[in-house]
């Protein structure tokens, strides 16, 4: 296990390597978090070092559910929950509970790795269910495919989310983004949506690529339109240093948060990276019920994203 400057354990626990070529991947046992992505020594996610903590979602997993979750409580089919205020400043959990616990080794190749997680039942959710995710590394990128199945004897809830931030090593004012969404979630000071909106014609439509400039983005997406290949595509370039990243997400995720940082701490950190987030469901959505999975008994869910550089 790799270890910080004092000797003790990373606090990310095992780090995981996978490499194809000039891409190099690493996933942590904690949360199975992507920390680090690069192509041949250039970043292409802003991670964190590995004598650190996660901190701002980075890379995280993020279920079973995203984003957040107003005052924690909720009530599926009778089974009431109540879970931790994480981001008690507006009275939400956020984020899930996957995030901080540790995935087991499950299979690993050169370029391949898959993590393994049992979520037991516990206030915040009450039901048990099994997870595991493969990453894999090939010439166009990395490829996310996840699993999620039913272990508990009464349908559960679901949601999941993901929380690359990517960079080109510019700051994002300076580079372009296109977001096949037609439609935005209006939310609330505490960042739970209220309604949905048109983006057509708006400082937030990001339909035909244009320029981030100041454009303020912490908001969920949704209506997005797909390529033949069932795919949304969120593409980041940088036209003066001739890169590009794409996250690419299947048609079960009908979500995506972007957030371009501006909240941030330290102050030095924001806008430096943007984050675009492939979602299962809206924020709120375990209260709502807006879009949340329903997982039979020993059914499961199954869906993919994934990023390429270019």
């Amino acid at each position: 296990m790799p270890v910080n400057a004092t000797g003790t354990p990373a606090p990310s626990g095992v780090q995981y390597d996978i490499g194809h070529g000039r891409h190099q991947v690493v996933v942590t046992e904690v949360g199975a978090t992507i920390r680090s992505y690069t192509v041949g020594g250039a970043a292409v996610l802003d991670g964190f070092p590995v004598a650190e903590i996660c901190d701002s979602g980075r890379g995280q997993v993020l279920a079973p559910w995203p984003n957040r979750l107003g005052d924690g409580r909720y009530t599926y089919e009778g089974r009431a929950a109540q879970a931790a205020l994480d981001e008690p400043a507006r009275h939400n959990a956020i984020h899930g509970l996957v995030r901080w616990l540790p995935w087991d080794l499950v299979s690993r190749a050169q370029n391949v790795l898959c993590l393994g997680c049992t979520l037991h039942p516990q206030p915040g959710y009450p039901w048990r269910l099994g997870l595991t995710i493969e990453y894999r590394l090939g010439r166009d990128g990395l490829s996310v495919a996840t699993r999620v199945t039913n272990l508990d004897s009464a349908p559960a809830p679901f949601g999941i989310g993901f929380h690359p931030y990517l960079t080109l090593s510019t700051p994002i004012d300076s580079t372009s983004l296109a977001i096949p969404a037609r439609r935005r979630l209006v939310s609330d000071e505490r960042g739970l949506p209220t309604s949905t909106v048109s983006v057509t014609g708006s400082e937030l439509d990001f339909t035909a690529r244009r320029w981030i400039g100041d454009t303020v983005l912490d908001t969920a997406f949704t209506d997005l339109r797909r390529d033949a290949d069932s795919m949304a595509r969120v593409e980041l370039d940088d036209t003066a240093g001739g890169r590009g990243v794409t996250v690419w997400m299947d048609e079960h995720f009908g979500y995506v948060m972007v957030f371009t940082g501006d909240t941030l701490e330290p102050a030095t950190a924001r806008r430096s990276a943007i984050a675009v987030e492939p979602m299962s469901c809206p924020p709120n959505a375990l209260a709502t019920g807006v879009d949340v999975v329903r997982l039979e008994p020993g059914a499961s869910w199954a869906g993919r994203w994934g990023i390429t550089p270019r």
